[in-house]
């Protein structure tokens, strides 16, 4: 990774006022901030004011479960090479843990913008951006939708009109072709200094040319385009942040086969439906078979997709599942806990 030169190194990587009042303690208490750039099985790379190191967090955060992510700044003990200390998170972008009940996992922390990547035409899905939408609200980041590999198709204008349809104007939308250069320039106002940007999307959509391309010069390994279906092999392996030298900087991630959501923000991306379901008769309507259900009523006049309102209830559900299992597992620590209490506080036989 090639560090600057000029200007701090912390302020290149979002280091502002109010970080620094968040971390008055940790220093008084001789840690040194830094942000996690890259996160290795068991270690961490960091980027602090003198520069890249790796160290290992400290026991008492893997016993919390406070372990960090790629983007968090970090209290680091340069003595004992420990991260000691992970400092809040003003934004986090999740998803439920493959192959975990209920489990989470931080994709990337500390957040501003979250370009959500769908390459043309194969790739192009509205109902897979939905899930990506509904996660990034979530997040409090903002959402920007990119379309890559606009060189591939005629006329892009039929998809930027069917993501409006889930979009509805709540965010920007973007085509851009790495290959050909065009409209890479509406990605910079979004990369400013002191902001942090990331690319989510499948494998193969081009983040990692996208990257370089921003960057000026081949940070990232890519790949050939295969000719039969226009993706690209899978190169990124871990999340990454890269300082772009005009400013801001940018998380590279491994393609997303799975998006399994943790929390969402439905009634954000599905604006349209909760303000639909407003002029149900009644407020605890199921959307089923009772009277003067206006979702029926927009189903049934078209106003309303069915695509679209099978996603809604899908995600919906999604969402009730995994919140039903982090309730259970939660009484289950907690009924632990209180055996373990109750066993402490016995009176000790006499022997």
């Amino acid at each position: 990774m090639t560090l600057p030169s000029t200007e701090t190194l912390l302020h290149k990587l979002g280091w502002d006022d109010g970080w620094e009042a968040s971390f008055a303690d940790h220093r008084a208490a001789g840690l040194v901030p830094a942000r996690v750039a890259i996160q290795h099985r068991g270690a961490y790379d960091l980027i602090a004011e003198a520069g890249e190191l790796r160290a290992s967090a400290t026991t008492r955060l893997f016993k919390n479960d406070e372990l960090p992510a790629v983007g968090d700044w970090v209290g680091f003990d340069a003595a004992s090479n420990l991260v000691e200390a992970v400092l809040d998170r003003r934004t986090s972008i999740s998803r439920k843990e493959v192959w975990h009940a209920a489990r989470e996992q931080v994709l990337a922390a500390n957040i501003d913008v979250a370009f959500l990547v769908q390459a043309l035409p194969l790739d192009f899905n509205v109902r897979r951006l939905e899930r990506y939408l509904a996660m990034a609200w979530e997040s409090g980041a903002q959402p920007i939708v990119l379309l890559t590999k606009t060189d591939l198709v005629d006329d892009v204008t039929p998809y930027l009109d069917e993501v409006e349809t889930v979009t509805l104007g709540s965010c920007p939308t973007l085509a851009v072709s790495a290959k050909t250069g065009d409209g890479l320039e509406q990605l910079r106002p979004w990369l400013e200094p002191n902001r942090t940007a990331v690319l989510l999307g499948s494998s193969g959509v081009g983040k990692s040319t996208i990257v370089n391309a921003l960057a000026g010069e081949e940070l990232l390994a890519t790949n050939e385009v295969r000719e039969d279906d226009h993706a690209g092999r899978h190169t990124t392996t871990h999340r990454e942040l890269i300082i772009l030298t005009a400013g801001g900087v940018i998380l590279d991630t491994p393609g997303i086969r799975e998006l399994q959501l943790w929390d969402a923000d439905l009634e954000q991306t599905f604006g349209d439906i909760e303000e639909i379901a407003t002029t149900c008769r009644f407020s605890d309507c199921n959307h089923d078979q009772e009277p003067g259900c206006a979702i029926r009523a927009a189903l049934a006049d078209g106003s309303l997709s069915a695509d679209r309102w099978q996603s809604y209830v899908k995600l919906q559900r999604e969402l009730e599942a995994i919140e039903a299992r982090r309730n259970h597992l939660l009484r289950q620590e907690r009924l632990r806990e209180y055996k373990i209490r109750t066993r402490q506080n016995r009176p000790k036989k006499k022997r």
